[in-house]
């Protein structure tokens, strides 16, 4: 195969960004994206030009490192599927392809394709951690778990945080990733002690990061490579709504149910 590709480069923060045309020929439709882009670095490499900069590790779906925008869909045209799973057998011979990082004031870029994702760890700090004690790992059935709290909890849990779900809305909202991460916990008995004071917590990092508001849209659950369903963020905003008008007392947390 032959790919056009028009990716994004920026040397910095504070530099002017530009797409670049690059022609990559002779590659494998058997081959994922990202090694289309290794491809192309070693050329650029071997040419003496800078090599383009972009996020990965795990390459197996998993880790949520990958996130790129491609030709206007983040991760790419394949439903359900990281940008390290997207194969070249998804475009045609001669395609030309554009490139560029997540565009959100909340994921600053770095350099290239390369954004800081730093605002998604603060969210996760400020949930903090569970007062249960967890000890030694308890025999399975120790706890009851009702079925259908512990697939919603593993529904949630299966969020990777990539940030599709921010360069898919158009208010560059993090409800999505925000509201999995607190019904992980709040779903399981063990999360339920700061079950409403970690959502109020999370939801005001969320805001200070200067992400936009959530107005239904539902281009997150499109484009979230593991499919996370807008029922958490209908969980989170029910958690919110009695966070805010039954605050706990000094002191005290509430242990409830969803």
């Amino acid at each position: 195969m032959r790919l056009v590709l028009h990716i994004w480069r920026q040397a910095g923060p504070a530099a002017r960004g530009a797409f670049v045309r690059y022609e990559v020929p002779d590659v494998s439709p058997d081959m994922s994206f990202l090694e289309l882009l290794d491809v192309l670095n070693e050329r650029l490499v071997a040419g003496k030009d800078e090599p383009v900069a972009f996020d990965h590790d795990c390459r197996e779906g998993i880790c949520g490192a990958c996130g790129v925008v491609i030709n206007g869909r983040p991760h790419g045209p394949q439903r359900a599927t990281t940008a390290c799973q997207l194969h070249l057998r998804r475009f045609a011979d001669g395609d030309e392809i554009w490139i560029e990082p997540w565009r959100a004031r909340a994921f600053p870029v770095v350099k290239d394709l390369v954004v800081d994702r730093g605002a998604f760890d603060a969210m996760v700090q400020a949930g903090g951690f569970i007062t249960a004690r967890t000890g030694s790992a308890p025999e399975a059935n120790a706890i009851p778990v009702p079925k259908r709290d512990a697939d919603r909890a593993m529904d949630a849990a299966a969020c990777i945080g990539c940030g599709a779900c921010v360069a898919a809305c158009p208010n560059a909202s993090a409800m999505l990733f925000v509201a999995a991460k607190a019904s992980h916990l709040g779903s399981l008995p063990q999360g339920q002690p700061e079950r409403y004071s970690r959502v109020v917590r999370m939801v005001d990092a969320m805001d200070a990061a200067g992400f936009g508001a959530c107005t239904n849209h539902g281009e997150c659950m499109a484009a979230c490579p593991k499919e996370i369903s807008l029922d958490v963020i209908a969980q989170l905003n029910r958690d919110l709504i009695r966070a805010t008008i039954m605050p706990p007392r000094e002191g005290k947390s509430w242990v409830g149910s969803a």
